[in-house]
């Protein structure tokens, strides 16, 4: 039995009105509140608790425990090419639409309205309704089908949808270029695809992570070469949830154990 130690402090929930304080654009109240390191990082780079482009990248199911087993093999290089890295705790069920529906409201399931793997539109406000609300612009990059691609739709914003992970990729390396956006949501599903299919640990799912730790230094290296003394900005590293090991061999997740509930984020401010 799992006590309630097990679990990590800092909710998802958080980071909501944690990137609307960032961008200096007024939360919905109903949002929890920030997450306080990520907002005293931003004071020690920047001198200020404010940026003007934040960059979310959204790798799927990386569990603390999985970042704690392959530390040394990927994520050192992520820890060395972050600012700050804070143990998270996803919210119940840890499923993906419901964990990004509420990263990205601020709000837990049960106000927000998804509590099982469905993936409707949302209705209540997010950090993308309150972003256009204060005149910014938001961008959302995402494979077909998964759950940033469609709960988040209906809003004065732009939605980039392809097939492929390079694709989503590419297109967010051309978006940064362009520098159209005060946000942008990158969503990569590569590892919970694997993991489904070969377990947490099987090859192709390490081999993912790998990808997924890549893709953030390749966000970062093009910010830097791209905006740094034009912008300040904030780029974060942030899972939406953890996984299992299912009957031995496949990998899943939903239960509420802290191998599905704990995650991890890395921010870096650029």
């Amino acid at each position: 039995m799992l006590m309630k130690d097990d679990f990590n402090k800092v909710c998802i929930t958080g980071v909501s009105r944690t990137i609307l304080t960032l961008l200096d654009a007024a939360p919905d109240a109903q949002m929890a509140d920030v997450i306080p390191e990520v907002l005293t990082k931003a004071q020690e780079k920047f001198g200020t608790q404010k940026c003007d482009r934040v960059v979310m990248y959204n790798p799927d199911a990386i569990a603390l425990w999985i970042y704690k087993k392959y530390y040394k093999k990927y994520f050192a290089r992520l820890e060395q090419n972050t600012d700050l890295i804070i143990p998270m705790l996803s919210v119940f069920p840890p499923v993906t639409p419901v964990c990004f529906g509420s990263m990205y409201s601020g709000l837990q399931p049960e106000v927000h309205g998804i509590q099982s793997y469905t993936k409707p539109v949302l209705r209540c406000e997010t950090v993308f309704d309150r972003l256009i609300a204060a005149g910014k612009k938001a961008a959302i990059v995402s494979t077909a089908g998964d759950s940033i691609s469609l709960i988040f739709l209906e809003r004065q914003m732009d939605y980039f949808i392809y097939k492929t992970v390079k694709e989503c990729n590419d297109k967010a390396a051309e978006l940064i270029k362009k520098d159209e956006y005060d946000l942008i949501v990158l969503y990569n599903t590569d590892y919970d695809y694997w993991m489904h299919r070969s377990s947490p640990t099987g090859i192709p799912a390490k081999n993912a992570l790998r990808k997924n730790v890549e893709e953030y230094l390749a966000l970062k290296n093009l910010i830097t070469s791209e905006w740094q003394g034009k912008h300040q900005t904030a780029l974060a590293f942030a899972p939406d949830h953890g996984c299992h090991r299912w009957l031995g061999i496949l990998g899943t997740h939903g239960i509420n154990e802290s191998c599905d509930m704990n995650t991890v984020h890395g921010w870096s401010f650029i």
